[in-house]
């Protein structure tokens, strides 16, 4: 007979996150997840398989918590100047619930160089960042509050690297003005 499951599996997944996030997941030892978890080593096991699938579901996680939560603001922004600079914002964020820093970076530098499955997921993220920037480009020309003369594909992937080097930045010891004024003169670039 199957035993009911004694922990919320999405409150453990969330503690997994957090912890391959701030440690990565090299450093992050199946003791450290039962530590961080609360639950025992075969509960993780069977619920989520082993160390490498748990952090794919940490990972997916992220991307339909984290990621979305962001991703929302900036559509819910009224201009798309306003947007923009929202995610490279929410970039430098401190939050005392969450890591410092970007969880598909982490991936993407530590593991999709000889994981294809990351560098995939990675790959997909990145193109979903960049087409979000693409949009808010685009649907800024159409407004008029941009140049119809902005190339919104370029615009998007030199965005998409500048978002990419900010949560690279927030990660080692910064100075919160610099990164401000880095997010100040990256948006110059729309007018």
């Amino acid at each position: 007979m199957a035993r009911n499951k004694e922990f919320d599996e999405d409150a453990v997944l969330l503690k997994a996150m957090k912890l391959f996030w701030a440690q990565g997941y090299e450093k992050t030892s199946m003791q450290d997840l039962v530590d961080h978890m609360g639950i025992h080593r075969r509960s993780i096991y069977d619920t989520f398989g082993d160390k490498h699938a748990l952090y794919i579901r940490a990972l997916k996680r992220y991307s339909d918590t984290v990621w979305k939560s962001i991703e929302q603001r900036a559509n819910n922004s009224f201009t798309a100047k306003a947007a923009i600079r929202s995610l490279m914002e929410a970039a430098i964020a401190q939050h005392e619930e969450r890591p410092q820093g970007c969880l598909m970076v982490n991936t993407a530098v530590e593991l999709a160089v000889h994981d294809n499955e990351l560098e995939a997921y990675v790959s997909q993220s990145w193109a979903v960042t960049e087409e979000l920037i693409h949009d808010l480009i685009v649907k800024g020309q159409q407004a008029g509050e941009l140049s119809a003369a902005l190339d919104a594909n370029v615009l998007a992937s030199y965005f998409n690297n500048a978002l990419t080097g900010l949560r690279v930045m927030v990660k080692t010891p910064y100075n919160r003005d610099k990164l401000q004024q880095i997010i100040e003169t990256t948006i110059s670039i729309l007018d």
